[in-house]
C-alpha cells in the first residue's frame, strides 16, 4: 500500500509541475532514476520558486529566503517512502544515491570558500554578517558568540554595525578574515533579470595583521566604548618576505647563504629592503627580524634548515608561498610587467631602473610581496620605488646585531619581553602613534654622521632651554592627533570611510592653519636649523588639503551619507543627473496627489505605485553612483599623498624631538659631545638609563666614570664579586653611547663620544635550543661573529667569556680572544672575567689595557673559619684586580643550607692554596 501511495503521489506531482516553464537552475535533489529524477527536481524548483516569488525583497529578509532548501523539507517524507521501494519485487526502481542538498546561500558560500580556503569569511545577510561551517566554530570560540546547526552547516552571526570589532579581534588572534558583501540592492534587483534568484555577493576585503586597513575595520574615535573594545594596535605591523640564494656561495662553508628581504607596512606605506650574506648562525637575519618585529612573514615552501629553525621560534603569522614565486626568472618578469605597465615615460623608466638594480634575492622577495598584496588590493604602495629604503646601511647607521639588541634590552626587556624596562621605554614620551614609530627607528638605527647627530641635539637643546611659546602650542596640537599616518594611507588605498576622511583632512587643515599662523614666530624665535626647516615646510606641504575640506558636507561625512556628501556637484555630473531624476519623480507624485486628494484618502493608485518603485530604483542607483564617485574623489586626493605624507613625517620628527627633550629634563642629564675623528668614550659619573628610572627617587643608582681612548687605554678588564654590578656597568656604557648617537641627552655629568660604527656584545649564559646550540656553543658562535665584524671604531663588550667549559680551556679561550682584540682589532673593549690569569694582559700591554674591579667591603666580624664572608657591595668601578669572586656570598643570599655553605667555605680555603696548574688538572674525584 505504501508503495502504491508513493507512486501515485509522484504521478500527481508530475502532472502538477508539467506546465512549469521556468528552466531548472537548482542543484539536484537525491538522484532518482530516469525521468522520475528530472520530474522531482522540477517539482522542487516549482515549490521553491513559489516561495521566492512570495517573499519580500527587503534586504533583511534575504537570508531567510536564500536558505530555502532544495526540497529537503518538502519532500523528506516522500523520499523516505520512496526508499522503501527497493524492497518490493513488483517495482524495478534503484536506491537513490546519497547526496547533500544545499541551500542557494550555502552553495554560494562554498563557491567563495574554494577561492579563499585560508580565510574566515563573514557573509553579509541583510542586517547581520554570518559565519558558516568551521568558520562559525572558530568565530564562536574566538569571539565568544553562539554557534548552532542550521541546515548543513554550523552557523554564527554578528550585527553589521559591530563588524569592525569582531574583524579586529579575529585578526589580532592571527586569522585571515574575508568580508563578503551583498552587491545588489532590493529595488534594483526587483527590476533585474535575476529578480527571483538570491542576492549576488562578492568578497570585498581581506584582512590580516599586516593589512588591517579599510572601511570595515574603522571605528568611531569619539566613542570610548568602541575604542576600549579593540586591542591597541602594535607600534608597527610589517609584512616581511624572506628569500634565500643558496647557489651564490658554493665556496663558502656549509650553511652560509645570501638572503634578500622586503618588508612593507601597507597601513603606513613604508617599504624597506636588504640583502646580506649570513652564516649558519643566521645572526644577520635574526638582527633584521628583531629590528622589524614583523607580524606576518612570507616564506618559500622550502627554506634552509638554519633559517627554518630561526623562523619557527618567531611567533608571527607565517604564510608559505609556492617556490615558483621565488624563482628569479619568474620574479624578474613579474616586476618588469608590474612597473612597465605603469605610465611609459621618463619616470616609469627610472622606477624600473631602480628595481632592476636591486640584488636578485630582493627582487624575488619583492615579486612575492606584489603577488601577495594583490589579493588585498594593496599593491599600490609598491608603485614608487624611489621611496624604498635599505634597512641596514653601513654608511648611515650604527650596527646593532640581534645579540646586542637583546643583551642591551633596546626594544624589550629580557624578563617578559615587554617594552617596559627597555631603552625605548625610557626614551618614549611621544604623543602620537606615528611619532612613536619614528622614535623606534631612531632607537634601532643610531646615526653615524656627526652633523646629523648634532642637528638633533641642537633641536633637543632648543626645546629644552627655549622660552618661546611656539613649542608649547605645537605640542598641544600633537596631543590631540589620531594616527593620521595610517589615515592618509587608508585614503591612498581608497579604503577610507567618509568619517575617517573628514577627520583626517580636517585635522591636517587645522594643523596647516595653526602652523601657518606661527610662521613669523618660527622664523624669528626658532634657532635650530632642523626644527625651523621642517616647521616651515609643513604649511606648504599641507596647502592642497583645505580645498577638499570645503567640498564636503560635515554632517553627511560624519553619518556616512555619500548621497549628501558633496556641497558642489559641478565636477560630479552623474550624481547631479540622478538627483534631478529623483526630483522629477517627486514633482510628478506631488502633482498627482493634488489631483486625487479631495476625492479619496489612503489610496495607492497605479501611478503612485509605479513612480514610487521608480523612485526607489533611482535612489539606490544614486547610492551606487555616489560610491563610485567617492572612490574617484579619493583617487584625486591621492595625487597629493607624497607631500601630505612628508608633512606627517615632519610632525613625527617634531614629536620625537619633544620626547627626547622630556628625557633631557630628567635630573643630571647632559648633552654629549659627539666627535668624528676621535676614537673615545668618555663618561663622567654616568648611570644606567633604565635602572635609574626604575629605581626612582627612593633609591639612587651609584654613578661610575669611564675613559676609553683609541690612542691610549682602550681596554678595561673588569673583575669583582658576583652581583657587584659589573654587567650593569658595561651595559650602561653601551646604552649611553647608543643614546648619544641617537641625538639624545645622556644620564651623566659629562660625556664625549667618538663615532662608534657598531656595538657588539657577548653576555649571559643561555642555550639556544631552537638553533640546536648549547650554552658554550652559543657563547663561541657570538664571539666568532664579533671577531669577524668588529673594527677599530667598534665598542666590544664580552662578559665572562669561557665560563661554559673547563677552567683551563675557558681561561685559554678568554685570554687568546682578548689579546686578539688588543693587538689585532684595536676596538674599544670592556672585558668582564672571573679568571685572574686574564688580568696578566695589563702587563703585556700596559698602554692599552687597564685592570678594574667593582669595589666592595668584606665584613669579618662574628665570622668563624668555616663561615662564608659577608660582602657589602659599593658598586663603584675601581683600579686594580679583585683576587676573588666571593661566590659563597651569593650562595648565602640565595638561602643555600648552612651545612653546605660551611663545607664549601672549608673547601674554598683548601683550593686557594693550590697552584693553578695543579687545580686545572684535578678531576671531580680529587675533591672528594
Amino acid at each position: 500500500t505504501r508503495s502504491r501511495i508513493c507512486l501515485q503521489t509522484l504521478d500527481k506531482l508530475r502532472e502538477f509541475c508539467s506546465d512549469a516553464e521556468r528552466p531548472c537552475s537548482r542543484s539536484q535533489a537525491d538522484a532518482f532514476p530516469g525521468n522520475q529524477s528530472v520530474d522531482l527536481e522540477r517539482c522542487c524548483d516549482f515549490v521553491e520558486g513559489s516561495i521566492e516569488r512570495s517573499s519580500t525583497h527587503r534586504s533583511q529578509d534575504t537570508s531567510q529566503k536564500e536558505e530555502t532548501c532544495y526540497g529537503l523539507n518538502q519532500f523528506s517524507t516522500l523520499r523516505n517512502s520512496y526508499e522503501d521501494l527497493q524492497d518490493t519485487s513488483d517495482v524495478n526502481v534503484l536506491k537513490p544515491l546519497p547526496k547533500t542538498i544545499y541551500t542557494p546561500l550555502e552553495l554560494q558560500f562554498l563557491e567563495m570558500k574554494k577561492q579563499y580556503k585560508d580565510a574566515i569569511l563573514c557573509v553579509e545577510c541583510g542586517y547581520k554578517y554570518r559565519f558558516f561551517g568551521e568558520d562559525a566554530e572558530i568565530a564562536a570560540r574566538e569571539l565568544n558568540i553562539f554557534c548552532h546547526q542550521n541546515h548543513n552547516f554550523m552557523t554564527a552571526s554578528i550585527p553589521t554595525h559591530r563588524l569592525f570589532v569582531h574583524v579586529r579581534r579575529l585578526v589580532a588572534k592571527g586569522h585571515k578574515v574575508g568580508v563578503v558583501k551583498q552587491m545588489e540592492t532590493a529595488a534594483l534587483k526587483a527590476v533585474g533579470e535575476n529578480k527571483s534568484s538570491l542576492f549576488a555577493r562578492k568578497l570585498t576585503a581581506l584582512y590580516t595583521k599586516s593589512t588591517i586597513i579599510g572601511e570595515d575595520i574603522l571605528f568611531d574615535l569619539h566613542n570610548p566604548v568602541d575604542v576600549e573594545e579593540i586591542t591597541a594596535d602594535v607600534c608597527d605591523n610589517y609584512l616581511l618576505c624572506i628569500c634565500e640564494n643558496k647557489t651564490s656561495l658554493h665556496e663558502k662553508k656549509k650553511g652560509d647563504v645570501v638572503i634578500g628581504i622586503v618588508a612593507v607596512q601597507p597601513t603606513t606605506g613604508e617599504v624597506v629592503f636588504d640583502s646580506f650574506e649570513d652564516s649558519a648562525s643566521r645572526l644577520e637575519l635574526e638582527s633584521r627580524v628583531l629590528c622589524l618585529q614583523p607580524v606576518e612573514i612570507l616564506l618559500p615552501s622550502d627554506l634552509s634548515h638554519q633559517s627554518e629553525r630561526l623562523i619557527n621560534n618567531i611567533t608571527s603569522v607565517r604564510y608559505r608561498m609556492a617556490n615558483i614565486h621565488f624563482e628569479y626568472s619568474k620574479a624578474f618578469q613579474l616586476v618588469t610587467d608590474f612597473y612597465g605597465n605603469q605610465v611609459l615615460d621618463t619616470t616609469g623608466s627610472q622606477k624600473l631602473s631602480i628595481i632592476l638594480n636591486l640584488d636578485k634575492p630582493v627582487i624575488c622577495s619583492l615579486a612575492t610581496v606584489i603577488t601577495y598584496l594583490k589579493d588585498f588590493n594593496l599593491e599600490k604602495i609598491l608603485y614608487n620605488p624611489s621611496t624604498f629604503k635599505q634597512l641596514s646601511c653601513e654608511a648611515e647607521y650604527m650596527k646593532i646585531n640581534a645579540t646586542t639588541m637583546k643583551n642591551l634590552e633596546i626594544l624589550q626587556n629580557q624578563t617578559d619581553m615587554k617594552t617596559k624596562g627597555s631603552l625605548f621605554w625610557v626614551l618614549d614620551h611621544t604623543k602620537t602613534s606615528f611619532g612613536r614609530r619614528r622614535l623606534k627607528k631612531w632607537v634601532t638605527q643610531p646615526l653615524l654622521k656627526p652633523s646629523e647627530i648634532n642637528a638633533r641635539l641642537d633641536a633637543v637643546s632648543e626645546v629644552l632651554l627655549s622660552e618661546s611659546s611656539v613649542f608649547g602650542q605645537i605640542q598641544n596640537h600633537l596631543c590631540k592627533m589620531p594616527d593620521i599616518e595610517r589615515g592618509i594611507c587608508s585614503i591612498y588605498h581608497k579604503k577610507s570611510s567618509t568619517q575617517e576622511f573628514y577627520l583626517i583632512v580636517s585635522i591636517l587643515s587645522h594643523v596647516e592653519t595653526e602652523i601657518e599662523a606661527l610662521v613669523p614666530a618660527i622664523r624669528s624665535q626658532v634657532k635650530s636649523p632642523l626644527l625651523q626647516k621642517i616647521l616651515l615646510e609643513i604649511p606648504e606641504l599641507l596647502c592642497p588639503v583645505k580645498c577638499y575640506l570645503k567640498i564636503l558636507n560635515e554632517e553627511a561625512s560624519k553619518t556616512g551619507d555619500k548621497t549628501e556628501l558633496l556641497k558642489d556637484l559641478t565636477d560630479f555630473p552623474i550624481i547631479r543627473k540622478r538627483k534631478d531624476e529623483m526630483q522629477d519623480i517627486r514633482s510628478q507624485i506631488q502633482l498627482h496627489l493634488q489631483e486625487i486628494t479631495k476625492a479619496v484618502s489612503r489610496f495607492h493608485s497605479p501611478f503612485i505605485i509605479e513612480n514610487y518603485r521608480h523612485l526607489n530604483q533611482v535612489r539606490e542607483q544614486l547610492v551606487l553612483d555616489c560610491n563610485a564617485e567617492w572612490l574617484r574623489f579619493l583617487d584625486h586626493f591621492s595625487e597629493h599623498h607624497h607631500s601630505v605624507s612628508k608633512a606627517v613625517g615632519h610632525l613625527a620628527t617634531v614629536d620625537c624631538i619633544f620626547s627626547l627633550a622630556k628625557v633631557a629634563k630628567q635630573g643630571d642629564y647632559c648633552r654629549p659631545v659627539v666627535q668624528e675623528k676621535k676614537r673615545e668614550i668618555v663618561i663622567k659619573n654616568g648611570r644606567h638609563p633604565v635602572i635609574d628610572v626604575l629605581l626612582g627617587e627612593h633609591e639612587q643608582y651609584v654613578p661610575n666614570s669611564t675613559k676609553l681612548s683609541g690612542d691610549n687605554e682602550r681596554v678595561m678588564i673588569i673583575t669583582g664579586p658576583n652581583m657587584g654590578g659589573k654587567s650593569s656597568y658595561i651595559k650602561q656604557v653601551a646604552l649611553i653611547t647608543v643614546m648619544a648617537q641617537i641625538g639624545s641627552y645622556v644620564p651623566a655629568e659629562e660625556s664625549a663620544v667618538g663615532i662608534v660604527d657598531g656595538i657588539f656584545t657577548r653576555m649571559g649564559a643561555a642555550d639556544n635550543i631552537y638553533k640546536g646550540r648549547s650554552s658554550f656553543m652559543e657563547e663561541l658562535t657570538d664571539t666568532a661573529e664579533i671577531i669577524r665584524k668588529a673594527t677599530p671604531r667598534s665598542l666590544v663588550i664580552l662578559d665572562e667569556l669561557g665560563r661554559g667549559t673547563s677552567t683551563h680551556d675557558g681561561i685559554a679561550i678568554a685570554y687568546a680572544t682578548l689579546e686578539h682584540f688588543i693587538r689585532d682589532v684595536g676596538s674599544l673593549t670592556l672585558f668582564v672575567t672571573h679568571y685572574p690569569p686574564v688580568c696578566e694582559l695589563e702587563k703585556a700591554y700596559p698602554e692599552r689595557v687597564g685592570n678594574y674591579h667593582m669595589a666592595f667591603m668584606v665584613n669579618e666580624e662574628e665570622k668563624g673559619e668555616e663561615d662564608p664572608e659577608f660582602i657589602t657591595f659599593l658598586y663603584q668601578i675601581t683600579r686594580g684586580v679583585a683576587a676573588r669572586s666571593y661566590g659563597l656570598n651569593v650562595a648565602k643570599l640565595a638561602d643555600v643550607p648552612e651545612e653546605i655553605l660551611k663545607t664549601a667555605a672549608r673547601k674554598s680555603k683548601e683550593l686557594e692554596g693550590l697552584d693553578f696548574n695543579v687545580l686545572s688538572t684535578m678531576t671531580p674525584r680529587s675533591f672528594s
